[in-house]
């Protein structure tokens, strides 16, 4: 009440808050004016997408043809599975895709635990000087191709090379790295946990940043010795982590490395180093079975998803971390 006169500024507020309210809808020639610097930055990221990744997807349909050069893809016969049938008869599929499943999920585990293990240790470390030699020796390798280091193994690795030399100069025997169907698989686990595991321990290690420094303090104050603070505050921090790098790997069964083993391999390890890459290679590409080049990568690619989506749920229910 002003002056003996009452009022109410209900009514008002709401014709103050209508025009508020009420959105109207800006036609996209609207929205181009106002934006179109943005749309143009867009249409080169568009243009690549559109090029190599959604176009290419035609290309899928080898896998259900008995695909003719001369006839291509529209005049080529429809044989529906009978590729994917050829291909899990061949005599030794069983076994290429038992070696890429182990070598496969080697390198996944060792890569992973070697680089959580490593970025443990580094973050112990209190000189900061080999804290930062360390980090960049180790992720050096990541950044090298397979075809480079590969020529690098080619000359330490060999019966009458580097390695071996030091090996028989300590009475340990020549170790055929190289040749051995037993030690091949290991060769290529262990190659890729020195070249990989540094840039591992990158993420494991910006995760391990992140983890508030008063939990530490606290359980100090508590008692707690460095084991008991890595087992109930440095460990449990990074789960999340842990769990993210699970997920975004789980995918990779299938992928052991094509480049490696392309670059290592010899006729003397196919029993164990014969991979469905590497397959594919020499049956589908070296003997123009495109059809069955296709099939092959389809199926991993399958594969893969629906192994991801597996570990999203699994991930969901087991740490209670979603990723989306």
């Amino acid at each position: 009440m002003a002056n003996g006169i009452s009022f109410d500024a209900r009514p008002t507020a709401r014709r103050r808050a209508g025009p508020e309210t009420v959105r109207t809808r800006q036609s996209f020639g609207t929205i181009w004016r106002q934006h179109w610097q943005l749309y143009a930055m867009l249409l080169p990221a568009a243009v690549l997408l559109i090029l190599f990744r959604f176009y290419p997807l035609w290309g899928v349909s080898l896998a259900f043809i008995d695909w003719e050069p001369m006839k291509g893809v529209l005049g080529s016969a429809f044989v529906g599975l009978d590729v994917y049938r050829r291909i899990f008869s061949t005599p030794d599929m069983g076994l290429i895709i038992r070696n890429t499943v182990v070598i496969a999920v080697g390198k996944i585990i060792l890569v992973q635990s070697a680089g959580l293990a490593f970025a443990l240790i580094i973050h112990q470390l209190g000189w900061s000087f080999f804290r930062r030699i360390s980090q960049t020796l180790t992720t050096l390798p990541y950044f090298l191709s397979w075809i480079i280091v590969g020529g690098i193994m080619l000359q330490i690795l060999p019966t009458r090379g580097v390695l071996n030399m030091v090996l028989r100069e300590i009475g340990l025997g020549p170790v055929r790295f190289l040749t051995s169907p037993e030690v091949f698989p290991w060769t290529l686990i262990w190659s890729e946990v020195w070249k990989n595991f540094g840039f591992a321990a990158v993420i494991y290690l910006a995760a391990l940043v992140g983890i508030n420094p008063e939990l530490y303090e606290a359980a100090a104050v508590d008692g707690a010795g460095r084991g008991a603070r890595l087992l109930h505050v440095t460990l449990p921090g990074i789960a999340p982590t842990i769990v993210l790098m699970a997920c975004l790997n789980l995918g990779n069964v299938l992928e052991a490395g094509f480049e490696q083993v392309l670059v290592l391999q010899n006729p003397a390890v196919y029993s164990t180093g014969d991979i469905l890459d590497t397959y594919v290679y020499r049956a589908g590409i070296l003997s123009a079975q495109y059809s069955l080049a296709t099939a092959v990568g389809l199926l991993k690619s399958v594969v893969g998803f629906v192994m991801v989506c597996l570990s999203y749920w699994l991930a969901d229910r087991l740490a209670n971390y979603r990723v989306f």
